[in-house]
């Protein structure tokens, strides 16, 4: 009998659901997901607590992603860290130099003696969050790839096929004057303009990051983003500002609505968004298409795959040993197949596991919202290079506000792409010689 029968049956029975509870052992998870994705959160929590009578799963919002890693780190220093902390993925390098804040995954897993096996999560996914040697460090969550999406009703009004993207850079151009001329307030926005824009548009062009495989192979690295495709790019995406084809939307989520709004026909987001486009447009009976990023038809080898953004879970060390049994359930819970297919189709987010995505597929759910498997097809187009495995990369979360104040230099006329970039390497070279120094 599992152990959510003999929950129900206990109930049935009469057992006393208060000394129920009092015998359980609360795990506390702070994360950074409000809104709808919050609420996900929430029903993961009660099948985990529903699914068995020890432990507790407590999720509590933090905040945004920086403000949640913050908060986890004071908590550590004064030793009143929670169990569980969701960290973006900029802040892997950080967490891997936190020497004794940590547990590592693999290692939990193996000392409770918990059904683990690497090779069942989605190898871009995991690859990211795994030590040279291939153990993982953190538990996959929310993994999301940045995906292109377009408004058909938009597209049709602009003379557009409603069924065929731009695939290509000079396309999304040509696309986007169609649809200003067509009334549209703008041809595209993009969310994360730095992970889009600068990191995920490397790994789809296959050209580096930093130095050293993107930061993998040591922390002794530079930043490589003054190349001459990203100058080009950047450059471009400036010039289509003068004729509204491009407008520039604001930092992480912040241009959302004006996809979802409707002022612009064309937009690049995290497959995670899907969610909320589905309940603010395509549930209204807004159609919209996703499709794969577009690509610079003149760099050799594009496109090659994306990345993965989003973020993971880590465990805090200080909590009594006891408690991390209960983590390890947590995440053979989180792992499941059906549970994790759950959490793909409801949010957008890429699932962890190969098994969940047949789930997924086997229910029909590609077919009935076409484009949802575009994230797993992007990240598993081509086999990963040391260009496009991901990014490794200290004191990113600060690196990444340089890249924003220089590019917001670049939208608002005050410099070239050039010097943009050039000093957003400067910049970020001198925190990366931080880090470097610090964790020697």
């Amino acid at each position: 009998m599992s152990r959510r029968t003999l929950f129900a049956a206990a109930l049935a029975a009469g057992t006393c659901v208060a000394g129920i509870a009092q015998a359980q052992t609360e795990i506390q998870f702070w994360h950074a997901m409000g809104g709808q994705l919050g609420e996900a959160v929430n029903r993961l929590a009660d099948g985990f607590n529903k699914g068995q009578k020890d432990y507790k799963l407590v999720p509590i919002y933090k905040g945004s992603y920086t403000e949640t890693l913050t908060a986890a780190i004071a908590a550590f220093r004064a030793k009143q860290a929670p169990h569980l902390v969701q960290v973006f993925e900029v802040g892997t390098a950080n967490m891997m130099a936190a020497k004794g804040a940590v547990y590592p995954v693999h290692q939990l897993m193996a000392d409770f003696k918990q059904p683990f096996d690497i090779k069942a999560y989605v190898a871009p996914v995991a690859g990211y969050y795994s030590t040279a040697d291939g153990k993982l460090l953190s538990m996959p969550f929310n993994s999301s790839t940045s995906v292109f999406y377009w408004n058909k009703d938009m597209f049709k009004k602009a003379g557009l096929d409603p069924e065929k993207p731009p695939k290509t850079w000079p396309e999304v151009g040509e696309y986007g004057k169609k649809l200003v001329a067509s009334g549209a307030k703008c041809g595209f926005t993009t969310q994360w303009q730095t992970w889009i824009q600068i990191e995920n548009f490397g790994a789809w062009h296959n050209i580096p990051f930093a130095t050293k495989q993107n930061g993998f192979a040591g922390t002794d690295i530079q930043l490589l983003i003054n190349d001459p495709v990203r100058v080009k790019h950047i450059e471009t995406l400036a010039s289509w500002q003068k004729g509204n084809v491009f407008v520039y939307g604001g930092r992480e989520g912040k241009s959302t609505p004006m996809f979802t709004s409707g002022d612009c026909g064309m937009f690049m987001g995290s497959a995670g968004t899907a969610g909320t486009i589905e309940a603010s447009m395509i549930s209204k009976g807004v159609p919209v298409g996703t499709g794969f990023l577009p690509y610079w038809p003149d760099v050799k080898g594009a496109p090659q795959n994306s990345i993965i953004g989003g973020a993971t879970i880590w465990v805090m060390q200080g909590r009594p040993k006891a408690d991390y049994k209960g983590v390890g359930q947590f995440f053979g819970y989180l792992s499941d197949p059906a549970v994790q297919a759950q959490w793909h189709m409801e949010t957008g987010y890429v699932p962890i596991t190969y098994a969940a995505y047949e789930v997924a597929k086997s229910r029909g759910f590609y077919q009935a919202k076409p484009g949802r498997d575009v994230a797993i097809k992007q990240l598993t187009l081509n086999e990963p290079t040391p260009n496009s495995k991901g990014l490794r990369i200290g004191n990113f979360v600060q690196i990444r506000d340089v890249m924003d104040e220089e590019l917001e230099a670049v939208w608002a006329g005050k410099k070239t792409a050039k010097q943009a970039l050039d000093s957003a390497v400067e910049r970020g070279n001198k925190l990366l010689a931080d880090f470097a120094r610090a964790n020697k």
